[in-house]
């Protein structure tokens, strides 16, 4: 789950601001998805033209890797501070929680930019596909070798099944992405939340 800084590339054109432009492309990527962005839409709200944007960020889909570093460095940085929980429990509890208060937040577009690109990118966009998969995979990897400490220190029943337990919370977590973007409420997300941590297993 580790993030790397975006890094200024040398040559790019200094009339705009690099970062600033970057944050406005993650927008329309994120509202629109890799495939519904067009280059006419990103060169308009990123106020620069498309040579500009390739000499400065790459064709499309490096633009579009950029982004998604960008995003799970800031508005989704909340899934790696999970993972310091105390407990599982505590993880998953947080991971979903703050999902909840994330993918419902009425200042940000709807759903995970992520969960849903994965779920909705056709063909024709195998890297970007791919890519995506790849974060994805990331989040169910890591709370996977979490649970895997948890229960190395009985923090969770040795019968526990890790790798069934992290693809549970990342389903959970995708499905609600799906009703964020349908128009669920906080509170609607934060009850199937509530009732996905209710059978949560325990040490007898």
């Amino acid at each position: 789950m580790s993030t790397t800084q975006t890094k200024r590339p040398r040559g790019r054109p200094s009339a705009f601001d690099y970062e600033d432009a970057l944050e406005k492309a993650l927008k329309i990527f994120w509202l629109r998805g890799y495939e519904g962005a067009s280059m006419a839409e990103l060169t308009k709200a990123m106020g620069i033209n498309r040579p500009s944007i390739y000499a400065a960020y790459g064709n499309k889909e490096e633009l579009f890797s950029k982004v998604l570093r960008r995003y799970m460095a800031g508005p989704v940085a909340y899934v790696a501070e999970a993972m310091h929980e105390p407990t599982a429990k505590q993880v998953a509890e947080k991971f979903l929680t703050k999902s909840a208060e994330f993918l419902s937040n009425q200042y940000n577009p709807r759903g995970c930019m992520i969960a849903i690109g994965t779920l909705f990118s056709g063909e024709g966009c195998e890297q970007v596909q791919q890519e995506l998969t790849a974060y994805r995979q990331g989040y169910e990897k890591a709370l996977r070798e979490r649970f895997d400490l948890a229960k190395s220190k009985n923090d969770l029943p040795q019968s526990v099944n890790t790798t069934t337990l992290a693809k549970y919370i990342a389903t959970v977590h995708q499905g609600m992405s799906v009703q964020a973007i349908s128009g669920a409420s906080r509170e609607e997300l934060l009850a199937v939340v509530e009732q996905a941590l209710s059978n949560w297993p325990v040490n007898n």
